[in-house]
């Protein structure tokens, strides 16, 4: 081979690489796949789930109030209207994740979405460490057809990690903005996304204390939903139990159920719905029974 095919040969492998590494448009991505996909950040792609791990709505007890409220925005943003970014915030394992997965459930059957070749709600998950392409990942999201909820669940940002500015930007303070056709939901466990030792470190460091802290809060502040979560009482633990035991029917006497479940809370050390769903699961797994899938 000569020198000059030898070059050819070397540039066609280089420029073949670099149409595999180019983001493919929007229009490439098969949406109808499913109705809930993961993203990919490299190389970028959609991957589709076959089947969302969730709960039906009515199983969510003792966060009436905040599910009311996501549901409406959820809704709202499925029927073309305006609808928040929304930030699920507060206890661990009281059903935030639950509630946004179950939302899109509800929204899509109440309107009948998922007909083939009509436009569909779907859920697209992006995890934590791949917030830094969440710019790449609303630009093959704003061609398409859907409408999508983009999910980050557990959300939150230590020292150091600046891809917080990123976030700001796109979700509100870009020139672009957020796609119309897009609404971002997040949960944590931390109501401005950032650790309290964090923010009063800026604040002792900064030549204007206000300003530091200011542009730490200002992240949440780019979520017009604000929900938040607290821990469950005993008897919001114990409705919980009893509804997901009645709901996967499991044959149990009502007073071994609650003696029981409170056992199970307190070597947990704590009451919240997936102490809850632990213990349904450890139950059904003693009465040799299969829980329904959703």
């Amino acid at each position: 081979m000569t020198d000059e095919k030898a070059v050819l040969a070397t540039l066609d492998r280089l420029a073949a690489a670099l149409e595999r590494m180019a983001p493919r448009p929007a229009s490439e991505f098969n949406f109808s796949a499913a109705e809930a996909f993961v993203w990919q950040s490299s190389p970028p792609a959609f991957l589709p789930v076959p089947h969302v791990n969730r709960q039906p709505l009515g199983l969510l007890k003792g966060i009436e109030r905040a599910s009311e409220q996501l549901l409406d925005n959820t809704r709202r943003f499925a029927q073309g209207l305006p609808a928040n970014n929304a930030l699920l915030w507060g206890s661990r394992g009281m059903g935030k994740s639950s509630l946004v997965k179950a939302s899109h459930a509800e929204v899509r059957r109440e309107l009948g979405l998922g007909s083939a070749g009509k436009p569909d709600l779907k859920l697209v998950e992006i995890h934590r460490e791949d917030i830094d392409s969440l710019p790449l990942c609303l630009a093959q999201l704003r061609a398409a057809q859907h409408r999508f909820i983009v999910f980050c669940d557990d959300l939150s940002f230590d020292k150091d990690d600046t891809s917080y500015k990123s976030l700001k930007a796109v979700l509100e303070g870009g020139i672009e903005g957020r796609p119309e056709n897009v609404v971002f939901y997040a949960t944590s466990n931390r109501r401005h996304l950032m650790p309290r030792d964090m923010m009063e470190n800026e604040r002792s460091t900064a030549i204007n204390p206000s300003e530091a802290v200011e542009e730490k809060v200002s992240l949440s502040d780019r979520f017009g939903l604000w929900l938040g979560f607290h821990n469950a009482t005993q008897d919001e633990y114990l409705e919980m139990v009893k509804s997901y035991a009645a709901h996967h029917k499991l044959k149990v006497r009502d007073d071994d159920l609650v003696r029981e479940a409170l056992e199970w809370s307190i070597t947990r050390g704590s009451r919240s719905g997936r102490v809850a769903w632990q213990f349904i699961q450890d139950l059904a797994g003693r009465l040799g029974r299969r829980l329904k899938s959703e």
